[in-house]
């Protein structure tokens, strides 16, 4: 058993002088590309590398081993089982994490299990659930990687308070305007074992929040 890298670095060994001559030539090239990019997304990453190249080859003559009903049941069987494999370890990687985290100096924790820093104190309005906000705000996931961030590019977030992940809703009413706060978000109050984008099912989440401006959603009655 490969790697699947060491599996498709074969393939390409056999036509290493191929040559995109024509558009046949640039279908079959992006339909390889394809096939590398939907394989990787299934987080199956280890083949038999002489069956896999048989399997292509015969299933392109007409003369596959097995049909594709079979061959589609036993790839998303094997799918589902690594993401669920996945979704449990970050599952237990996330509660790893905030265990930690909750012992740090100046982190706090709520009822909920959202964790929050705040790094520079507000002296504005604080927001509720008829509020919306305008932001900046910085992503990312427990190892360091950015999935969204309205600091980098260059544009805050304006939305209502009811319209984003529970974590947040809880988390900007601990804020005032002009202040800053780190939050740290459980996967159960952030997309839970929903997947989306670069967030994986069951992670946790950090978000640097900046809270610019507060004001009323409309058609919502004023504060007193």
């Amino acid at each position: 058993m490969r790697k699947l890298f060491f599996s498709f670095a074969l393939l390409i060994s056999y036509s290493s002088q191929a040559q995109l001559k024509n558009h046949t030539d640039s279908i079959s090239y992006a339909a390889g590309i394809n096939m590398v990019e939907n394989l990787r997304k299934t987080g199956i990453t280890e083949f038999n590398e002489t069956v896999l190249i048989e399997a292509i080859k015969a299933h392109l003559g007409g003369n596959s081993k097995m049909d594709t009903q079979t061959a589609a049941k036993l790839y998303q069987e094997e799918s589902k089982r690594l993401a669920e494999q996945k979704a449990k370890a970050n599952k237990k990687a996330g509660e790893d994490f905030l265990a930690a985290n909750k012992k740090k100096s100046g982190v706090q924790t709520t009822s909920s299990g959202l964790q929050y820093l705040h790094t520079t104190p507000g002296t504005g309005a604080q927001p509720d659930n008829n509020d919306k906000v305008t932001v900046h705000y910085h992503g990312t996931l427990i190892d360091g990687t950015v999935f969204d961030s309205s600091v980098e590019r260059g544009q805050p977030a304006n939305f209502g308070l009811n319209q984003v992940i529970p974590g947040w809703t809880e988390g900007l009413q601990l804020m005032k305007e002009g202040g800053k706060t780190t939050f740290f978000i459980p996967s159960e109050l952030a997309y839970g074992a929903r997947a989306t984008g670069k967030i994986q099912a069951n992670s946790a989440l950090i978000f640097e929040v900046e809270l610019i401006k507060v004001e009323p959603i409309e058609n919502t009655a004023p504060k007193k």
